[in-house]
């Protein structure tokens, strides 16, 4: 009876097997999901990055060149972008594609800038030689001495003493004949043996505005050779021009020349200013 109750008991109980878990509880060591790869967004942030340094960049005359350079990169960076976002390997789709439109407005700002840059400069090349081409005209001074003078001369013609060359701006620049100069024993440029000779420079402004007669330069040659007259550097010449000469007034200034002794001629040439051309008086001595 006792034996029977025993069996019927052990019939009961549930056998495991040592490698099985009991049903019903959750494995220990079940399936676990990846974790998310990490999105890579740099490339568009980039993008827009250099979009908006490129566009304020190419609005900059002179830096047009740094921001279409700035633009280029930010839109191949910008498109670049845009393909990991439809790869799923980046989500800032927005940024990307801002980044992208701000690089092509940058190039296109850029090459705006560029044309308007170099047309700006074109247009003030060409008013540069126009200065630059101000010819000479006949003087015509009140006292009518100078009048008709230069009839007939051609502008690359030299000048005789006392005769003028007028330019467009209204400067008009006159040159004496040359006479003997004794220089004292302080002179400066001259050579014992030769001769010196001094002439009288005289700017006068018949425009209408003031002209600075600080650039004025005088320089010489002596003799059918040609040879450098050495400016003579003395008490009372050698200083040459200095101030503002105001529309209607006139400066003067006396220059000596340092020149073989057997020269006969003195040619001396006038430059009122860089921008414009030299005028050459052809004197006697």
């Amino acid at each position: 009876m006792s034996g029977r109750t025993l069996m019927s008991h052990s019939t009961h109980q549930p056998q495991f097997d040592g490698g099985q878990q009991p049903y019903g509880q959750p494995p220990q060591h079940g399936y676990q999901a990846p974790a998310p790869r990490p999105m890579r967004n740099g490339l568009g942030t980039a993008a827009l990055v250099l979009g908006i340094i490129g566009v304020i960049t190419a609005a900059i005359p002179l830096l047009f060149w740094l921001g279409g350079t700035l633009g280029l990169i930010g839109l191949i960076l910008g498109m670049s972008g845009r393909g990991r976002v439809k790869r799923g390997e980046a989500n800032n789709k927005g940024v990307t594609t801002v980044g992208a439109v701000l690089g092509l407005l940058a190039m296109i700002l850029g090459t705006i800038a560029a044309v308007v840059t170099f047309k700006a400069v074109d247009d003030a090349v060409d008013e540069l030689d126009q200065a630059t081409s101000a010819s000479r005209e006949p003087a015509s001074g009140s006292d009518g001495k100078n009048k008709g003078k230069d009839k007939g001369k051609s502008e690359d013609s030299s000048l005789a003493a006392g005769e003028s060359a007028v330019y467009k701006n209204g400067v008009k620049v006159t040159v004496s004949k040359a006479t003997s100069y004794s220089p004292t024993e302080y002179a400066v440029g001259h050579t014992e043996g030769n001769k010196a000779y001094q002439v009288s420079v005289t700017v006068e402004n018949t425009g209408d505005e003031k002209f600075d007669s600080t650039l004025v330069t005088a320089d010489a040659r002596a003799g059918e050779d040609g040879v450098t007259a050495e400016q003579i550097f003395d008490e009372k010449t050698g200083s040459g021009f200095d101030g503002t000469v105001l529309p209607g007034k006139k400066a003067t200034v006396i220059h000596a020349f340092d020149a073989p002794a057997d020269a006969k001629t003195l040619t001396v040439e006038v430059s009122p200013d860089i921008l414009l051309d030299a005028s050459v008086w052809e004197l006697t001595v």
